[in-house]
């Protein structure tokens, strides 16, 4: 069954965040660089010191916006890791532009799936994806497992006016036939899947629409 639950979860995302989707993404980042609260998680990420030389670990990262920034900042090296395939040209195309080719990979892997292909990192990002899946709780422990020193992530405000607009949403996606869904996991329940890990909520913020946090491993 857990293949079934793999090949359902890429299926979906695949239909919905088309190449035309992973086009924009990357247009509007040229247009306009990170929204705010990307900025803010970049900002909490290099928070504590240098981020010279380490490893960053953008999971869901579509074209790698936060990676690229924090390239940009003196990590060493960065890792894309995607369940969408439409995504890695767009996402190649930005390492060129950066002058990041060297120092940035893109892999399509199931992390719940294939967690061994996946190597630890210094700060790993989990930005606007447990909301993407059934498995969010189970996405953020495994961020929590993978983060060496930080993991920051993002998710949609767990508020009734938010679920009531995800219902609607998830109405329209039902009658068009698609089987992507939305999903607000409730904050508690990320930040305990993450913490059996060994990292621990440090800081956070948000906007009307989405939270942020970053939890940090004890020295």
């Amino acid at each position: 069954m857990a293949g079934v639950t793999s090949c359902c979860r890429a299926g979906s995302c695949e239909q919905f965040f088309k190449p035309s989707v992973a086009r924009r993404s990357l247009e509007t980042y040229r247009r306009k660089g990170l929204d705010a609260l990307e900025r803010q998680m970049v900002a909490s990420a290099s928070a504590t010191g240098t981020i010279d030389g380490l490893r960053v670990l953008e999971i869901g990262g579509g074209i790698g916006r936060i990676q690229a920034e924090l390239l940009d900042a003196g990590a060493g090296e960065g890792e894309i890791i995607e369940l969408v395939s439409s995504y890695e040209p767009y996402a190649r195309e930005l390492a060129r532009e950066k002058g990041h080719e060297a120092r940035t990979a893109f892999h399509i892997v199931d992390i719940l799936e294939e967690p061994d292909r996946v190597e630890p990192a210094d700060v790993v990002v989990l930005n606007r994806v447990v909301c993407c899946s059934p498995d969010g709780v189970a996405l953020a422990a495994a961020a929590g497992r993978l983060a060496r020193q930080a993991l920051v992530l993002s998710f949609p405000r767990d508020v009734f006016w938010i679920r009531a607009g995800v219902r609607m949403l998830n109405a329209s996606l039902w009658i068009m036939r698609s089987p992507f869904r939305v999903f607000v996991h409730r904050p508690a329940e990320l930040f305990a899947a993450a913490e059996a890990e060994g990292v621990h909520v440090r800081e956070g913020d948000g906007s009307r629409l989405w939270q942020w946090a970053t939890l940090r491993r004890a020295v």
